[in-house]
């Protein structure tokens, strides 16, 4: 598996390894890389499997959480560290979440970005309705080709529009849907994104713990259109260490919209 991987800092600095969702990739903490290096740490960014210039695997085994997360627990590997900082923000808060649980000895702090603890959002799934509503794309993306074909419609609209519904007016500029449009322009692209979610409902593969050792910090933008609030205060009783800082008014994607503010608690927790 062949990842593409943006890097910033200097190599002998602390590593914090940033990690995306859907649908993004790598350019989604652009806000974040200089802020973080400045701060004196080595960054690595990579576009997840099956994203932008990283490999894409048609197999639904090579997407299962615990390939997910050892790609980045390899990553860390690769640069001669045993452990680093982790930080991610929706399906790479759910891998981030996963290597923390999996992977324990790999991550040094843990970062959370709108995404609850696995335990939380299973257990949301199945007793509260409103989520079960909320999440109704993760059903719909199960169907065979449907998905593809309504996402990549027209030039890739409906991606672009799962990127402005889901956030608040202006949070993605033109020049930034133009780069996103040209990453899900690519053949197989928006197919491998969609196999995440497939995955994880055909080819479950849950982690061997559900608390967290590594000290945690969950960022939450409480306008989030998939995902409940009360989950980001939930997801604090898996962690032995946790703290959480809510943005009233911010989408899902409150590292873009509270930049400044998102960037000073990061560096904050990850320097503790």
């Amino acid at each position: 598996m062949r990842l593409h991987v943006v890097t910033a800092g200097d190599p002998d600095d602390p590593l914090v390894v940033l990690l995306h969702g859907f649908p993004d990739f790598w350019y989604g903490w652009r806000n974040q890389i200089p802020a973080l290096v400045d701060a004196g740490y080595r960054v690595l960014v990579p576009d997840q499997r099956g994203y932008n210039l990283s490999d894409r695997p048609e197999d639904l085994d090579d997407y299962r959480m615990g390939r997910l997360s050892g790609d980045i627990a390899a990553l860390i590997e690769s640069e001669g560290r045993e452990s680093a900082r982790v930080v991610g923000h929706d399906w790479g808060a759910a891998v981030a979440w996963d290597l923390a649980l999996r992977h324990p000895e790999r991550v040094d702090r843990l970062g959370i970005v709108n995404v609850p603890h696995p335990a939380v959002m299973e257990r949301t799934l199945r007793t509260n309705p409103r989520q079960l509503l909320r999440s109704w794309y993760m059903f719909a993306f199960q169907l065979p080709g449907l998905p593809e074909w309504f996402l990549g419609r027209d030039d890739a609209r409906g991606m672009i529009d799962v990127l402005e519904e889901s956030a608040t007016p202006g949070a993605f500029t033109d020049t930034d849907l133009k780069h996103y449009r040209a990453v899900w322009r690519q053949e197989g692209a928006i197919g491998a994104a969609v196999n995440w979610y497939r995955a994880l409902v055909r080819r479950r593969d849950d982690p061997p713990r559900e608390r967290v050792a590594a000290p945690t910090l969950v960022c939450w933008g409480d306008e989030d259109v998939a995902l409940l609030p009360e989950m980001a205060r939930e997801s604090l009783d898996y962690c032995e260490d946790g703290k959480l800082v809510r943005f009233p008014g911010a989408s899902h994607w409150v590292h873009r919209e509270a930049v400044e503010t998102v960037n000073d608690h990061l560096i904050d927790h990850l320097s503790g």
